[in-house]
């Protein structure tokens, strides 16, 4: 006998056919041994024998299907009902919605679908800028076609005599469209990166800022709440006082033992113990790029395995005198 699993209601499941087909074959069955299929009693397969509480008698199943699917159409029916009363309800409601959506002063936080309305929505915050944008770009290099697209953004603040200050990862600082870029910028444009960034993000006169939801490219969150968006400028302004110069001229500092600030920051997460995989993923560089780093930073230390090259940086120093 096949044991019975939970399962949805409405559903004969394999263990209550096999009773059911048992029932049929015998003509009749125990009261406690329908009791291990519940389902047979919900979808009215047994009914009682009349002669007493002990045996169930099976409903042929010519007349047991149409009774289950004559319930499943009047289920259906009432849900349809319901569907046009909640219709009817929100329909006066959806006018207000709408309107509180046209204007994001009305709410604290508005949830943009789509690219395009995203991109609609950052234009109508560039079209009331007039002091300052604050951007975080994330995951490596940007693509030339990305770059274009954010030309008339940038340069319609510049021209009202505002900022623009960007975060990149390193990656970014060996991107010959990102420096090409910036090249057909006038006005007032920093460029800084970091090994690490959270997520995308830009703020624009300290007033609005857009988010991404989770990993999705095509949700956003716009945010106007005074609170969270001087949060955010807060660890912007912290991240920008521990990047490193890029755009308008990068600062050279020295490393010790003739290692890259590319190298140190692996040394430091290879402390950490990460993988090699892991290691890039955090640095935005692909896993090749990151052990030719890892090979370099062996053949300095002179080590001769991974557990000792932690410890070997460790030892040397390095990460204490490395440039910040």
């Amino acid at each position: 006998m096949v044991e019975h699993r939970a399962h949805e209601g409405g559903e004969l499941c394999e263990a209550g056919r096999g009773l059911y087909v048992r029932a049929l074959r015998s003509g009749r069955m125990r009261i406690e041994d329908a009791r291990a299929a519940p389902c047979l009693e919900e979808l009215g397969l047994l009914q009682p024998d009349g002669e007493g509480a002990r045996w169930l008698l099976p409903v042929a199943p010519s007349v047991a299907l149409p009774r289950i699917l004559h319930a499943i159409d009047v289920s259906i029916s009432t849900q349809r009902q319901r569907e046009s009363r909640l219709a009817d309800a929100f329909a006066p409601l959806m006018a207000l919605g709408g309107e509180r959506a046209r204007n994001p002063h009305s709410s604290g936080t508005t949830l943009h679908t789509g690219v395009s309305h995203i991109n609609e929505a950052i234009d109508r915050a560039v079209s009331g800028a007039r002091s300052e944008a604050l951007a975080i770009q994330p995951g490596g290099k940007r693509s030339a076609d990305e770059l274009v697209r954010s030309l008339p953004r940038v340069n319609h603040i510049l021209s009202r005599g505002g900022r623009m200050r960007t975060l990149y990862q390193h990656t970014t600082r060996y991107s010959g469209p990102a420096l090409a870029h910036y090249e057909q910028l006038v006005g007032d444009v920093e460029v800084r990166t970091l090994d690490e960034l959270p997520h995308r993000m830009m703020v624009f006169d300290r007033t609005v800022a857009f988010i991404p939801v989770g990993d999705s490219p095509d949700v956003a969150l716009e945010i106007r709440q005074p609170a969270i968006v001087d949060y955010m400028v807060a660890t912007f302004d912290l991240l920008w006082h521990l990047a490193v110069p890029r755009w308008p001229q990068p600062i050279p500092k020295a490393a010790p033992h003739g290692l890259t600030p590319r190298q140190l920051s692996i040394a430091a997460l290879l402390t950490e113990g990460l993988t090699d995989a892991d290691i890039a993923a955090r640095l935005g560089m692909n896993v090749r790029t990151a052990r030719v780093h890892i090979a370099k930073l062996s053949a300095v230390l002179k080590s001769t395995s991974r557990a000792q090259l932690g410890y070997l940086i460790g030892k040397s120093g390095i990460l204490d005198r490395a440039p910040g």
